[in-house]
């Protein structure tokens, strides 16, 4: 990097958005995403640069960043281009609770915020043990996550962790540790014989419909769907790995299995 900390920053993704923010580095961002909406603030005080496999190269280069922050294997072909143009670039890769929580420190080693991140990460890892150690009835309901309808794909790795941290069971946490969507195809058959209590839906961008849930062969025999439990969480705060998830997201889980035994934790 040209300067340490890093002076202007353009972030592909949401998650180090609202990480910064709350890091109170927002000023240092010059760029983000088009689908960063946390802070609601940021609509309105950041320049669009990005999709989420594709970005305006141009723009970015415009805008001179000391930093470009990017996601995993899926944004590489925008990490290579920017390379090449001599940008420093950091790629995040984190798919499970504890990568979230290390991306934290990190961004806040590399902008100079280190004291902060660390409290930031800690008082999150607080409030996830006060959530796991909420008392629960039993025994835990069965939760099938989906994450797109078509293929059905199963929740991603820190998903299927706050399943559990908010007192449900995963009904396929084998594949939680599978990265790529692909790998985490399921049948629609496998979710009958499941026969989760509660279905929780994030069509990864687009709106749950839950009437085609319900209309699915052989569904109708399922408990989340004779229950009418089906209920759709906004992939705004669930779908991106960073404090979103660990706070809206995850109240949004308890809220769903517990709709009469709801605690509020602060973050």
């Amino acid at each position: 990097m040209r300067h340490f900390p890093p002076r202007r920053i353009v972030c592909l993704t949401e998650e180090t958005v609202e990480t910064l923010y709350l890091l109170g580095a927002q000023d240092r961002i010059v760029g983000v995403s088009g689908y960063a909406v946390r802070p609601p603030e940021v609509r309105r005080e950041k320049p669009r640069v990005s999709a989420f496999v594709s970005a305006d190269i141009p723009k970015i280069l415009a805008l001179e960043p000391d930093l470009v922050l990017a996601f995993s294997d899926l944004q590489a072909g925008i990490v290579a281009d920017l390379v090449r143009e001599g940008v420093d670039v950091h790629v995040f890769n984190q798919r499970d609770v504890a990568g979230i929580l290390a991306m934290i420190r990190t961004l806040g080693a590399l902008v100079g915020a280190g004291e902060r991140a660390e409290a930031l990460a800690q008082g999150f890892e607080r409030r996830l043990a006060a959530i796991a150690a909420t008392p629960r009835p039993s025994p835990r309901p069965k939760v099938y996550f989906e994450e797109w309808d078509d293929p059905l794909i199963s929740g991603i790795g820190w998903v299927s962790e706050l399943i559990e941290i908010a007192g449900g069971e995963d009904m396929f946490p084998e594949l939680r540790h599978r990265q790529a969507a692909k790998d985490r195809i399921v049948s629609a058959d496998a979710v009958r014989k499941a026969a989760p209590e509660v279905i929780l839906a994030s069509w990864c961008g687009k709106k749950v419909v839950p009437a085609r849930i319900r209309a699915r062969e052989g569904w109708s025999d399922i408990p989340a769907v004779r229950n009418d439990r089906i209920v759709e969480i906004k992939s705004t705060i669930i779908l991106q790995p960073g404090p979103a998830a660990l706070t809206d997201g995850l109240d949004a889980i308890v809220k769903a299995l517990w709709p009469a035994h709801v605690t509020a934790f602060a973050t």
